[in-house]
């Protein structure tokens, strides 16, 4: 009878011991219901930063946050850690999903907490301060990016986005799924940009695309063509998706045509099947480098304030992509082609209100282009100004309006400090070459009655054909436009379309190697 009772005792034992261990593996990093409703000493907060020095940058952060909350808990309900703390574990994890090259401080700190759980913890104020300080450090590399200095030091002068973190993170709180979003965090185009990354770099790691081999006594390859070259071109566009499938055929067929529109299209090459050597060598750019390039232009994202997308109104240019794009309420109404500055006078990277339109326009000669260019004109020849239709007016040269002035028949005035205009231009030729860096600053539009005839379509004082008879007037004409209208002046090397369709363009103001430089520092 003894023995039985004595089975009974450790059998019952047993089953405790085995409910109190599956308690704790169910249970989150442990904090009991009555911490969550008490607030912690205010100077445990010190304490922690002291032992986690490479998290103090966010220390102040930190302390404005849980002044806010009185000092409560807040990563944790019903003593487990909210749907937030375990995402933002989960984004953590996968840091360089984002394109970020930093580790993660305290990382394996993070994963004890979550690999091994123990509610039986009295004092837990570690992990929750971990999550906070973890949580800015995230938001300060995913959403915030290099310290505006560093961006103001490599001439971006568009306005930086300015939030509260720490206001959004009470909203996440709420709905974790918003970090996922634009409205607080970065524009959709970096969400664009993290698609093509990802897929980028499982091509990496299934070997990339081969040198293709260039043959130097071919000039081009045509439509009919015939060369071991053409299969291997074919198979390139195949691993880039330019092509629906690789037929090995070593015939420039019309199905290798099609791929070569895409892949010219994405590169802003002119559209035609030609292949030229300068072409395939753009091909053999070394995947490795392309994802370095999403990545740069993934930071530059970070940089572009979310106000952008809440304007009724927007003009916005890309640099590298020498093109202009208007919207309206989101949508891109026009797109047309510019010429930007030249290396020498490079376009200023900035945004400012367009105000004005001014039809027939004086061009205004720059002091730096009258002395270096139009007075030796004039000491070479006495009628350089007539005929050039210049005249002097006051101490400065302005050419007077007309089909061959400068700046064409219309200019686009957003007031800044860097005497840069959009306008039109006698020069249409230039628009059709691929590379378009050949003005001093300002920006050439291609289709400047299309811009102007969508900047005043609700403006009954306006219709194309009063725009154009303004134009064609010879007489100066200035506007000022009842809604000013944001103009963004951006430099992407590497885009995204509407269907998600990645871009890459020539870095023509060699920007992103210095980027680079900042984000991959080991």
């Amino acid at each position: 009878m003894r023995k039985l009772i004595l089975s009974f005792v450790f059998f019952v034992l047993l089953f405790s011991l085995i409910i109190v261990s599956c308690k704790k593996k169910d249970s989150d990093v442990g904090v009991t219901q009555y911490q969550i409703k008490t607030p912690f000493d205010s100077t445990l907060i010190q304490t922690f930063f002291t032992v986690h020095p490479k998290l103090k940058k966010y220390q102040p952060d930190v302390e404005k946050l849980y002044r806010k909350h009185q000092f409560h808990y807040i990563w944790y309900n019903n003593n487990r850690v909210n749907e937030f703390g375990n995402l933002l574990h989960s984004k953590l994890s996968n840091l360089a999903e984002e394109g970020i090259q930093d580790a993660v401080p305290y990382k394996d700190e993070l994963d004890q907490l979550y690999e091994y759980l123990d509610i039986s913890q009295n004092s837990n104020i570690e992990p929750e301060l971990l999550h906070s300080a973890l949580y800015f450090f995230y938001t300060d590399k995913v959403y915030h990016g290099l310290n505006t200095k560093k961006s103001i030091a490599m001439e971006w002068y568009l306005p930086r986005k300015k939030q509260s973190y720490g206001t959004y993170l009470d909203s996440l709180l709420i709905d974790p799924t918003l970090i996922n979003k634009e409205e607080k965090g970065v524009i959709s185009q970096y969400f664009l940009l993290k698609n093509t990354l990802k897929k980028y770099r499982q091509i990496e790691q299934k070997g990339g695309w081969k040198t293709i081999t260039i043959d130097n006594k071919v000039k081009s390859f045509e439509l009919g063509d015939s060369s071991n070259t053409i299969a291997q071109i074919r198979a390139r566009l195949f691993i880039s998706g330019d092509l629906s499938k690789d037929s090995k055929s070593v015939l420039y067929d019309k199905e290798l045509a099609a791929g070569i529109l895409k892949y010219k299209n994405r590169r802003g090459n002119t559209a035609d099947t030609k292949i030229l050597p300068e072409h395939i060598k753009d091909m053999n750019i070394p995947v490795g480098k392309r994802i370095k390039t999403l990545i740069v232009n993934m930071e530059r994202c970070r940089w572009i304030s979310n106000e952008i997308t809440k304007s009724k109104e927007l003009i916005a240019i890309n640099i590298p992509a020498y093109q202009l794009t208007y919207f309206r309420d989101g949508t891109p109404e026009l797109r047309s082609n510019v010429v930007v500055g030249k290396v020498m006078n490079q376009t200023v990277i900035f945004s400012a209100p367009m105000k004005s339109i001014v039809f027939s326009p004086y061009w205004n000669i720059p002091k730096s282009i009258l002395v270096k260019e139009i007075l030796p004109g004039i000491e070479e020849n006495a009628n350089y100004l007539e005929e050039h239709n210049m005249e002097w007016h006051g101490n400065y040269v302005r050419q007077k309006p007309g089909p061959e002035n400068s700046l064409g028949l219309i200019k686009f005035l957003f007031p800044n400090s860097n005497a840069i205009y959009l306008h039109d231009t006698p020069a249409k030729s230039l628009f059709n070459k691929e590379d378009r860096a050949f003005s001093h600053g300002c920006i050439r539009v291609e289709k400047p009655i299309e811009l102007a005839t969508q900047i005043l379509k609700n403006d009954k004082e306006w219709n194309e054909q009063r725009i154009r008879e303004a134009m064609n007037s010879g007489e100066e004409k200035w506007y000022t436009l009842k809604n000013k209208i944001p103009v963004y002046i951006g430099y992407f090397t590497a885009w995204a379309d509407d269907k998600g369709e990645i871009h890459f363009y020539e870095d023509i103001y060699n920007r992103d190697n210095e980027l680079a430089a900042l984000l991959f520092i080991k």
